[in-house]
């Protein structure tokens, strides 16, 4: 579970900017303005180049999309992002837009019924996703309505708009990297002929990152960089800015046949392809302006990214380096909550305002215990740490306006992760602050239960992973009690926190790609919010592994790679059946197992502590 940015906006730059952008629709005739919350590459987060949403609206969560009117100003977002949406949007002027479980771009639906016929919406297709700008163009045809993708409606008022980065980007090689460039290479041209297709273009961040083997630094907490790249049965040009790789990688990326090219040169590239090319894409990983860049006598198959599933499958040696940045992690864990349960135990230090820690403390000390542990590189999305109200916003940050002393009695919910050279962590645990209520130890119990149930589930070899979901929904369902988010996704080797192609979420379809599959790896991540009171989640990631054969086939089962204790005083131990106790002890032992030969003192006694068997 990952959290948004800090907000650069506040609600007295947030009315003029709007004022501004509707002077110029006016001018320009246009009647509604969509900024979606996306890059040229459809990224998850987004260099400054591309935050316009945030720009205009204030709202900082990743996830939503925005319509500016002459009289209405809106951002549809789920339910993961409602209470932190609330709060950020209020006295804006702009609404906040609820989008229901399943309901996918239903602004689209209130754009039909809200404009007239010849009326205009404008959006920067060169952002916009392409199964969106199909639906969107469509929709808005059938209705009269004019669609304009083609210039950028935010550029005449965001002046001071940020550039593109120009870090250096850098190769990750032996021994982390399992295959070498032109091995990868080589597997996407099998792939590509397999379908017939002679050309191939990729410009997600982190497929372009797997498939030459490079890392950057350009998009907060993900270890990518923006470029493109086309590849076609021989060679292969990444699109870059210029300066960004330095003359020895320039010359290693040549000998496999990989050319450079300006970033800005990509559109021209497409546009410049003969008319027999066939071109294979992957209309979710691509934009709508992107395709429009392509001529009409290319024939183009619409297909998954083959580096999609490529990169979700780890190879054993990538599965080793995980486990090792697993223990660095768990080690890093065990110092850091050595040095917070001291500090949340005297019941004087909890009830008086300066003595105890807080909320942005926790990042504080999480990012800095981490970073003693070898192969550390940064964190791997912005901490989460939320004192009881503040834990049941789900993709809540603490702030400096706005955070919270840890006094009182409580739950605590801290979410974090880290990148390390050999792989990237995500974690969530409880921690019971002074006394606990029953009402908190039952929530926190049930979500445990969840992640004991699909934890130890077996299943078919690719099976979708969407059908896993109600596995770990179902203790919580039988209370009557549910959760707004998925309970896991994929998650990526020195790469994004959040990886596909199989989500275990009940709001997901369950296509062939999302099939699960030895070696992935994914999080499990159940949870219970109460508005205004507290939030329950608990998180590890586990991968797949073979289990057995059967009569009826190959089956697999979870290993749990995360490695740090889960705070049973947050527990009804009476909640649990004996096996869930089973379950509970083995995998504490592990963590002490795991965990033990790299700590020593307060840390080793704290572990030590925490693994008691129940």
């Amino acid at each position: 579970m990952t959290a948004p940015r800090i907000s650069t906006t506040n609600h007295s730059t947030v009315i003029p900017r709007l004022r501004a952008l509707r002077a110029v629709m006016a001018e320009r005739g246009i009647d509604a303005v969509l900024i979606p919350s996306s890059d040229p590459h459809l990224s998850e987060y987004l260099p400054e180049r591309w935050q316009g949403r945030q720009w205009f609206s204030g709202f900082t969560g990743s996830a939503g999309t925005m319509i500016v009117t002459r009289d209405v100003a809106g951002v549809w977002t789920d339910a993961r992002y409602w209470e932190q949406a609330e709060a950020e949007l209020a006295g804006s002027t702009v609404q906040l837009m609820r989008v229901a479980p399943g309901a996918g771009a239903n602004y689209i639906e209130w754009l039909v019924e809200t404009l007239q016929p010849g009326q205009k919406v404008a959006v920067d297709g060169a952002v916009l996703g392409l199964a969106v700008g199909r639906q969107l163009q469509q929709s808005l045809a059938a209705r009269g309505i004019v669609l304009d993708a083609v210039s950028d409606p935010l550029h005449d008022v965001w002046t001071d708009r940020p550039g593109l980065p120009t870090v250096p980007i850098y190769e990750h090689g032996a021994p982390y990297a399992a295959n070498s460039r032109s091995v990868k290479l080589a597997a996407v041209r099998a792939a590509m002929a397999r379908v017939g297709a002679g050309c191939h273009v990729v410009s997600t961040l982190d497929d372009i990152a797997y498939l030459l083997n490079l890392r950057g630094a350009d998009v907060e907490f993900n270890p990518v960089f923006l470029a493109h790249v086309l590849i076609d049965a021989e060679h292969g040009v990444l699109f870059i800015g210029e300066g960004r790789v330095d003359p020895a990688l320039r010359a290693l990326l040549c000998e496999d046949g990989v050319d450079l090219a300006p970033y800005e040169a990509f559109t021209r590239a497409l546009a410049d392809l003969p008319a027999d090319t066939v071109l294979l894409l992957d209309p979710r990983r691509v934009t709508f302006g992107t395709c429009r860049s392509i001529p009409q006598g290319v024939k183009v198959i619409d297909a998954v990214n083959p580096t999609t599933l490529a990169k979700a499958v780890k190879e054993d040696v990538e599965i080793d380096h995980v486990r090792s940045a697993m223990v660095e992690d768990g080690a890093a864990l065990c110092e850091f909550f050595a040095w917070l349960e001291p500090l949340l135990a005297p019941r004087e230090a909890r009830m008086v305002a300066g003595t105890a820690p807080t909320e942005l403390d926790i990042d504080a000390r999480l990012t800095a215990v981490r970073a003693q542990r070898p192969g550390f590189v940064g964190r791997s999305f912005a901490t989460i740490a939320g004192f009881n109200a503040n834990g049941a916003i789900v993709h809540y940050r603490a702030t400096e306006t706005s955070h919270r002393r840890i006094t009182g009695d409580g739950l605590l919910l801290i979410d974090s992760g880290a990148q390390y050279v050999g792989g990237t962590t995500d974690i969530t645990r409880m921690v019971a602050v002074g006394t606990t209520s029953t009402a908190q130890r039952r929530d926190c119990t049930l979500v445990l239960k969840g992640l004991i149930a699909l934890s130890s589930a077996r299943f078919p070899l690719g099976v979708r992973a969407p059908m896993l979901d109600s596995l770990a929904r179902s203790p919580i369902w039988a209370e009557g009690i549910d959760y707004g988010h998925g309970t896991g996704h994929g998650v990526g080797y020195f790469l994004n926190v959040h990886e596909g192609p199989q989500s275990i979420s009940s709001t997901a379809m369950p296509e062939p790609h999302t099939a699960m599959l030895p070696g992935m790896i994914t999080s499990i991540e159940p949870g219970i919010y109460r508005p205004g009171h507290w939030g329950v989640r608990i998180e590890n990631l586990v991968l797949n592994r073979f289990a057995e054969h059967t009569a009826f086939g190959d089956f697999l089962c979870f290993e749990t790679l995360t490695l740090c204790p889960i705070d049973t005083r947050c527990l009804d131990l009476s909640m649990l059946s004996a096996e869930e106790r089973t379950w509970l002890n083995a995998y504490h032992a592990t963590v002490r197992a795991r965990l033990f030969s790299l700590l020593d003192g307060p840390a080793l006694a704290w572990l030590l502590e925490r693994t008691t068997p129940v």
